[in-house]
């Protein structure tokens, strides 16, 4: 790959050097580098300060905002504690994968791997002939989920996007409405007809835009616009806290624990949230000083928990039961800073679009433009391009509610990359002897937890996407003013 994650290393901050060397790994075709070679041939590395940002913004995003509705799926006091352990769970997945691949390259004693390659390598490694016959299949494995989790990621983007232009148009639209009947009596009347799109449209209209920016096959090019997307992301989440701060409910009044039946849902919202572990490798293999990973770990994924249970609480404990699928939608639109904060968060989702695309267009198209004719190839890597981008769009189509598309991507995929894998790779690291009871106890149980997860959090989220409610239904075809939050009775 000639996109290397050094040469965006003056973008520190941005999206794109977090997902470039994801890719690297992810191809795991390039030759083996010896990590005795030439020195002043390797790249200076990233800081840890930069390593603290990186992870940052590799954890925030539509995840975040999902939570509260994740708490009332488990319940005021069930919910953030089990958020809480699940994130000590996940970080602690992100501790054994990065052990594993320090292991696996010293014994080898190759080169830094990234995911994939960890897997196929304990794999070859391992004492049983059917792991090793099998390790090429492994690769193939998580390279399979790390596409279907971004190209997961990409479908949530669409929903977000709709969901939050079409209130953001319709606010608008509302307002105006409202000040021109004072002078025009029927305005209000006409401007209620005019208004009220449905949801899926906007998707289909959003379609090309998005297509166009997915034909940027060079992520430094957006060095520009995700470094303002970032500053987008954080000034909409002070203004998120300022207003939910306003007016917190007594928790005393909601239910403590929900009905074991909506805790999948609270499952597949809460690991979207945490798929973050595609990116530790890749900036352990950067680093400057690799040996502060753990520490850089502990503190970035420490503050990501705290922020994680903060929002989650206070935005269901602001909205309770009206809370919607993501806290934007909550916020009403009389205010320009509750606009502001729509718009900021959706300029942000849109240039990140690219980013997570970036994946899964460099894994899918080298090798189909690679059985092209040369002259074909670039017209092939643009179609093939537009196609991933409109079968993502078909995705959030077909299921245009922004909770349930975050619970499944969640439940098939994230799982499997948080949960799932990383324990196991660390029970075939052991090749020469089994692991200690307690470690196999441990790794077998946190396997098993994500495996039923997976099983609960998709049976669940299809069978509401297959059998809506009626709620679900009624907000793809609203009058403009389902945004503004009902206040429950005292």
């Amino acid at each position: 790959m000639e996109c290397s994650f050094k040469s965006v290393d003056l973008f520190h901050g941005a999206d794109m050097e977090v997902m470039t060397p994801l890719m690297e790994e992810a191809g795991g075709e390039e030759e083996d580098v010896d990590i005795d070679e030439d020195p002043e041939h390797l790249p200076q590395g990233i800081t840890f300060t930069q390593t603290l940002l990186h992870l940052l913004k590799g954890n925030i995003g539509t995840g975040l905002l999902g939570l509260p509705l994740a708490v009332k799926n488990a319940g005021i006091v069930l919910g953030p504690v089990s958020l809480l352990l699940m994130g000590v769970v996940c970080v602690h997945c992100m501790h054994i994968l990065v052990n594993c691949s320090h292991q696996v390259s010293e014994r080898l004693k190759r080169s830094p791997l990234g995911y994939s390659d960890t897997v196929a390598v304990a794999m070859e490694m391992s004492s049983s002939q059917c792991l090793r016959r099998s390790a090429h299949f492994g690769r193939h494995l998580v390279n399979f989920f790390l596409v279907l989790t971004q190209l997961g990621f990409c479908s949530v983007y669409f929903v977000f996007l709709a969901e939050n232009i079409k209130q953001v148009m319709e606010g608008a639209h509302l307002n105006s409405s409202v000040e021109t009947v004072l002078i025009h009596s029927n305005s209000s009347e006409e401007g209620a007809v005019a208004t009220g799109l449905d949801l899926r449209l906007y998707m289909v209209f959003l379609l090309p835009f998005i297509i166009v920016l997915t034909f940027i096959r060079d992520l430094r090019n957006m060095a520009a616009l995700s470094a303002i997307a970032n500053l987008c992301m954080a000034v909409s989440l002070l203004l998120i806290f300022t207003y939910i701060l306003n007016d917190v409910s007594d928790p005393r009044r909601l239910p403590y624990a929900s009905t074991w039946r909506k805790f999948p849902f609270f499952f597949g919202t809460a690991i979207f949230a945490f798929e973050g572990i595609g990116v530790v490798l890749p900036l352990e293999n950067q680093m400057r000083e690799p040996k502060r990973v753990p520490q850089a770990l502990n503190i970035g994924m420490g503050f990501i928990m705290i922020l994680y249970v903060t929002l989650a609480t206070l935005g269901y404990l602001r909205f309770r039961d009206d809370i919607k699928g993501s806290i934007t939608l909550n916020l009403p639109h009389d205010s320009w800073s509750n606009q502001l904060v729509k718009v900021l968060y959706s300029f942000s989702v849109f240039v990140s679009f690219a980013v997570q695309f970036f994946v899964p267009a460099e894994i899918l198209v080298p090798p189909v433009c690679g059985r092209i004719r040369k002259s074909w190839r670039r017209v092939a890597d643009l179609s093939l391009r537009a196609l991933l981008v409109c079968l993502t769009c078909i995705t959030a189509v077909l299921i245009p509610r922004l909770d349930l598309v975050i619970s499944l991507v969640g439940a098939v995929s994230s799982s499997a990359l948080a949960l799932v894998f990383p324990p196991l790779v660390e029970l075939v690291a052991f090749p020469s002897q089994p692991p200690p009871p307690l470690v196999l106890f441990k790794d077998l149980s946190i396997a098993a937890f994500g495996f039923i997860g997976f099983l609960s959090g998709t049976y669940v989220t299809l069978e509401e996407i297959i059998y809506p409610d009626d709620q679900g239904q009624t907000r793809l075809h609203d009058n403009g003013s389902w945004a503004t939050p009902t206040t429950s009775p005292p």
